[in-house]
Parts: structure tokens; sequence; C-alpha cells
């Protein structure tokens, strides 16, 4: 197995590990190569539920902030401001600074930044990313900062690297606008973003509590500020395993269809599955999707009845209704 960038910067010489301290690594993804960290020591700072179960499950103490640290490890995301942020959060811990990332998610362009700030700064490329370090105290980054959501150009809270945080998402907005006036009681929103459709979903007659939920807790704390009806339950969690304690009269999605920048339609997939299974023997699932993701065959395996309910060139809504697991159970 070819040796990552961190290992090879260890192994190299290149950097060297503190003597004592935390080591802070900034939301690194799940399979992230961190073998040649001390667990006893390492902090893995994360939002995202799927990749912090992973990392707790793998023996790391996981948090969604840290306070000092002897060393951070900012691994770049594809979202240019959260880099920036991420970048500025480090330098606010001290110690020495890691940044470590793809060229397709832009560290080539990050490593330019900061350079024209402290400097030249040796760097590792390899496979297709680049890694450099520097002093957490050679420059001030508190430009870049950002700590907690802000109103966006939309008028609502966002954050940078969260979904559609420059803007409402079109999928959504027509999602939105085909719901029909009355909805069930008790009402899923899975993969709930900032809280759109959700907000939507209130205004419709009939509903008593909408279930918010969301695996990236940046994401969260902005619906929290966001949503603000009394009907509205949040939940930090990943949506293809989320566990309600009652079903669903009506679930909404618009879900995700990529970890990169490939699609992945089994994301999708797997939202609809999970549709299935929280949702009352006669629910309803409203569903909005770009036109090229392949999603009738997964939505007529799940449900009895299954419709195109609107859209536009770019986006299908599907409307779905009782669940087939149902079913299979009153034999």
């Amino acid at each position: 197995m070819a040796r990552s960038r961190l290992s090879t910067a260890l192994s190299e010489g290149f950097l060297s590990l503190p003597v004592d301290g935390e080591i802070v690594v900034m939301r690194p993804p799940i399979g992230h190569d961190l073998a040649d960290l001390p667990r006893d020591r390492t902090l893995i700072v994360h939002g995202f539920r799927p990749d912090a179960d992973y990392w707790s499950d793998s023996g790391f103490e996981v948090a969604r902030r840290a306070d000092a640290a002897a060393m951070s490890i900012v691994v770049v995301p594809r979202s240019k401001r959260q880099a920036r942020a991420m970048v500025a959060r480090a330098a606010s811990l001290g110690g020495t600074i890691v940044v470590d990332g793809l060229r397709t998610d832009g560290v080539d362009g990050l490593f330019r930044e900061i350079r024209s700030r402290v400097g030249e700064m040796p760097s590792i490329t390899k496979a297709h990313g680049r890694l450099f370090a520097f002093a957490a105290s050679a420059a001030d980054f508190s430009d870049w900062a950002h700590e907690a959501p802000e109103k966006g150009p939309h008028g609502f809270f966002c954050q940078p690297g969260v979904f559609s945080e420059d803007g409402m998402d079109r999928g959504s907005m027509l999602l939105a606008a085909a719901l029909p006036a009355k909805l069930g009681a008790r009402v899923a929103d899975l993969g709930a973003g900032w809280g759109y459709l959700a907000m939507q979903v209130l205004t419709r007659d009939g509903v008593e509590q909408v279930h918010l939920v969301e695996a990236e807790a940046d994401a969260l704390d902005c619906a929290r500020l966001n949503v603000t009806d009394d009907r509205a339950v949040f939940h930090w969690a990943d949506a293809r395993d989320f566990a309600a304690d009652h079903p669903f009269d009506t679930i909404v999605t618009n879900p995700p269809f990529h970890t990169s920048r490939k699609a992945e339609p089994s994301l999708g997939e797997a939202f609809i599955a999970a549709a299935a299974r929280l949702l009352s023997p006669q629910g309803e699932l409203w569903l909005v999707a770009n036109r090229h993701l392949p999603y009738e065959a997964a939505l007529r395996e799940a449900f009895t009845n299954v419709e195109e309910a609107g859209g536009d060139p770019a986006f299908k809504i599907f409307r779905a209704a009782r669940p087939k697991r149902h079913r299979a159970r009153r034999r």
C-alpha cells in the first residue's frame, strides 16, 4: 500500500510530531491515514456524523471543537471558505499547522494564499495532493475566521461548507412548491440542511411535528436558528440509519448524491430505503433529485405507488406511497 502524504512527511523527516501536547486533526474523512499518530493524544475535530462515528469507533477521541494544540492537521475540504476558516481556527490553537489536501479540493490555491502571508514553505506533493506546514504564529489569519452561523445573502443563517450556503437550492424550492396543502401530522426531513424544506413543511395544514435529520452538525446549528417553530425537533444523525420512536406520516428529502466530485446514486437510494423503513403503512415520501440520477428502480422496489409529481428540465419530483415492507409484514 502506498504511503500517504502524512506518513511520507513523517518517515522522511519533513515533519516531526510534537513530543507532548495534543495533536488536533480537523475533519479527516473516513479512511484517512492517521496510523502514525498516537491515539492517546490525538483529538479528531469533526461535525459530520458518519465520519465522526468512524473515528470514534477507531479509538480516537472526537469533539466539535478544540481549545489548544501542539499541532493541528487541517484536512482540506472542498469549500474554499470552510478551508480558510479551518486554518484560522488552527492558528488560534497555537503550535504547528499542517495542511493536507487534494488538488481537486483546492489545496494548491490554499498553499499559495498562505505562502503570501507566511513566506516560503517547503511542501510534499504526492498522490494528487500536497502537504505543507508552518508555525501558527507566522501570520495573522483572523480575517479568515468564521466561528458561528451568520445570515447569508438569502436571509437565513448558514456557515461555510454547508450545502446551499449561498442561496436556496433550486431542487428544494421545486419540492416545496409541489408539496400538497395538507400533510400528515408527523413529518421528517431527511438531510434537512439548514432547514429550508422544514420551514416550508411547517406552513402546511395538519403538521404537528417536523423532525429535522441532518448529519452535518454545522448545518444543524444553522437550522436551529432558522427553524424556531416549537414543532421542530432536531437530530444530529445519518439519515441512512436514523431510528425513530414512532413512524412518520410524511417524509420529504432532497438527498445528497456525492461525497466527492463523482455522483453516487447509492446515497439517494439509501435515503429511499430509510424513508420506507421510517414511514407508516400509509405514509408518503416526497423526493426531489437531479434528472440524471436513476432513482426510479429504488423507489419502485421500496414503495407500492410511485409517480413523478413535477419538476423542471434539471430536477424531477417523486411522490411515493405505501412502503412495501409494511405490506410484506401483514402476510
